[in-house]
């Protein structure tokens, strides 16, 4: 409970600042991402160009692997952050656009192999995940704010790993960003 006390006092914090900021080509919103294995709450904030804008995104990654992973079940999840950058193919904010982006989560996951028998072994494992991705999407401008459902397509590597070896591989996220 205290990690969520700690994402939403950053998340406030965060936007406060920015909305005091008042400067022109900088947005910032709530976005969310799903993957077959997990969630990634996160605030997102972008530098806008004529046709691009640079993006950096803090959350939080919930994991539930079950038993998906390497391990018989795998839950847990970590703070961690995004660089990445979008190109819009006419204008900036119009319509469709396309991108890269990599993301860097120090994930906490608590594992077990043969759950509910007597031979349930059980143990944690912490991981550092570096996570590259192609990313697209469409917005639609609504009033003052925009909202962007994406698609996002990578990899899920696990660089460094202190426990036994979680699961890791491909990963496809479906998203949705509120931009302001």
């Amino acid at each position: 409970m205290n990690r969520m006390k700690w994402l939403l006092t950053m998340t406030l914090t965060a936007g406060w600042i920015i909305s005091t900021l008042q400067a022109q080509h900088f947005h910032w919103g709530p976005e969310i991402q799903a993957y077959p294995t997990g969630l990634i709450p996160g605030i997102a904030f972008e530098k806008s160009g004529d046709r691009g804008a640079w993006n950096v995104r803090l959350g939080y990654n919930l994991v539930n692997h079950r038993d998906l992973g390497i391990q018989d079940d795998e839950r847990g999840g970590g703070f961690g952050g995004s660089l990445g950058y979008q190109y819009f193919l006419k204008k900036y904010g119009s319509k469709w656009f396309m991108g890269a982006r990599t993301d860097l989560w120090r994930n906490r996951i608590d594992w077990k192999n043969q759950p509910g028998t007597p031979q349930e072994v059980q143990g944690t494992s912490k991981i550092v995940v570096l996570q590259p991705t192609a990313i697209a999407g469409y917005a639609w401008s609504i009033g003052s704010f925009q909202l962007r459902p994406t698609i996002a397509f990578g990899a899920e590597i696990n660089v460094k790993t202190v426990g036994k070896e979680v699961g890791h591989g491909a990963i496809l996220l479906a998203g949705i960003q509120l931009v302001w």
